[in-house]
């Protein structure tokens, strides 16, 4: 289906492209492999581009060899999103990692998609502004849009969905468009920025991202609450949205990846299933939030409340909840973790992941839970001896145990990890053969070579 990169191929792209196209075996396996358990599946080349020029020149190559092309970031998506599975060349964004503007006035930025989530907020602190996304890696601003991430701030500032404006895309042909203006609204014609937003890479190279954000809140504490059991921690989170407070994250760990971190990040929390919270706002509003929060963490049996305001006390805590993935992996060294995430409607949420736990017990290998559980999405972290095929074969059997119960409650199979290759026979369960056929005509239209990222998110044909 796809041309070979021949020598006299080859020959045209480092001519257009000189060091920045590299062919080395090192350099192609750094680019075979992001957080998933897959093998490794290596590109015939890769380019690092540095400007939309670039990307341009590289898809309008491809596009007139017919050679695959997929965009790479930062390399932390879980579910084989940018394995090159066809081969041909990726594309490394990684240098186009310029903040291009602030418009403190308008609450916006716009960037290249290889700025980098710290990066950006660094570059824009004496602003007063903040970007709030918060997926746990230090992930490039093109790779989350692209699988529409969300994390830890999406209970109360939404997902990547809610907070790009517009974008500036390259087609499969090789043609700049721009999805839409900076107007905080609009209803001119088809919404073609949220088309782009989660498509993995499958409609078009994101080039250029405009981005909502923030003023840093006047102040912001965190705090940490034991639970009994993890239907009352659960339950807890419930109510708390329920009672409509505006809470900044709400976090859930169950007590594994508890025990995890606490080797991890040599912190001393009972092991137990925990709440973290973060609290934004004003200092009066702030009390009201955490007189309310107290309360309801009583009546579901919480205790041990912990409370940090100063900024190194919240990293610490907060740094060791983004670290709960390396930290899990420590439980059985050398193993290689399948990691998975559902989202269920709220109200489904105890039962959800008290059904999980319990199904979760009769496994062989160390696993962890843990969430974003404030918007009834969390996550499982199986540790599996990546050479033992019966490990791998349970993991995937327990994995479609509960995406299987996850849409049997209304909810989906991925809150916002994303299908990459992983899950795309679950997309068809949950959206129906008429749906998926939909979005592939869509691919068809925007990419009738099938030369963007091929084989990712649904088959080609049916």
């Amino acid at each position: 289906m796809y041309s070979e990169l021949t020598q006299d191929i080859q020959v045209e792209f480092e001519q257009a492209f000189g060091a920045q196209f590299v062919t080395t075996t090192a350099v192609r396996e750094h680019h075979a492999q992001d957080e998933s358990a897959y093998d490794k599946t290596l590109p015939d080349a890769v380019i690092f581009a540095r400007n939309t020029e670039d990307v341009i020149k590289a898809v309008k190559l491809c596009s007139a060899y017919n050679i695959p092309i997929v965009p790479f970031g930062a390399g932390t998506s879980i579910e084989g999103h940018i394995l090159p599975i066809h081969g041909g060349i990726t594309l490394d964004l990684s240098e186009m990692n310029k903040v291009l503007s602030v418009d403190d006035q308008d609450f916006t930025v716009t960037v290249q998609p290889g700025v980098l989530r710290h990066q950006l907020n660094e570059e824009i602190r004496h602003t007063g502004l903040y970007f709030p996304i918060d997926p746990g890696a230090n992930a490039s601003i093109g790779g989350m849009v692209s699988t529409r991430a969300s994390g830890t701030t999406a209970v109360r500032y939404g997902t990547m969905r809610e907070n790009v404006l517009s974008l500036k895309v390259v087609t499969a042909d090789g043609e700049l468009i721009r999805t839409s203006s900076r107007a905080a609204k609009s209803s001119a014609g088809y919404d073609l920025t949220r088309l782009f937003i989660g498509s993995e890479g499958t409609l078009g190279i994101i080039v250029e991202i405009t981005l909502k954000v923030y003023p840093v809140p006047e102040e912001i504490v965190a705090a940490i609450c034991a639970f009994p059991t993890l239907e009352d921690a659960v339950n807890c989170t419930v109510m708390i949205r329920q009672s409509g407070t505006q809470i900044g994250r709400v976090e859930f760990l169950d007590s594994n990846a508890i025990r995890a971190v606490n080797g991890y990040s040599h912190l001393g929390l009972k092991e137990v299933p925990t709440l973290f919270f973060e609290f934004h706002g004003s200092a009066s509003g702030i009390q009201e939030q955490i007189e309310l929060i107290k309360e309801l963490a009583k009546e579901c049996g919480g205790s041990d409340f912990e409370w940090a305001s100063k900024t190194e006390e919240r990293n610490r805590l907060w740094t060791a909840r983004h670290n709960a993935y390396f930290a899990s992996l420590q439980l059985r060294p050398n193993s290689r973790s399948i990691t998975t995430d559902v989202c269920v409607p709220i109200s489904s949420l105890a039962q959800c992941v008290s059904e999980t736990a319990a199904d979760l017990a009769g496994l062989p290998f160390p696993w962890t839970m843990l969430g974003h559980v404030g918007d009834g999405n969390f996550h499982v972290l199986m540790m599996i001896d990546p050479h033992n095929e019966s490990e791998r074969e349970q993991a995937e059997a327990f994995n479609q145990r509960l995406v299987r119960r996850a849409i049997a409650m209304d909810g989906t199979c991925t809150g916002e990890h994303g299908i990459g290759i992983h899950k795309m026979e679950f997309l068809k369960e949950e959206l129906g053969e008429p749906v998926i056929d939909m979005m592939r005509r869509i691919k068809h239209a925007f990419d009738p070579k099938n030369i963007l990222n091929p084989g990712k998110v649904f088959s080609w044909n049916k």
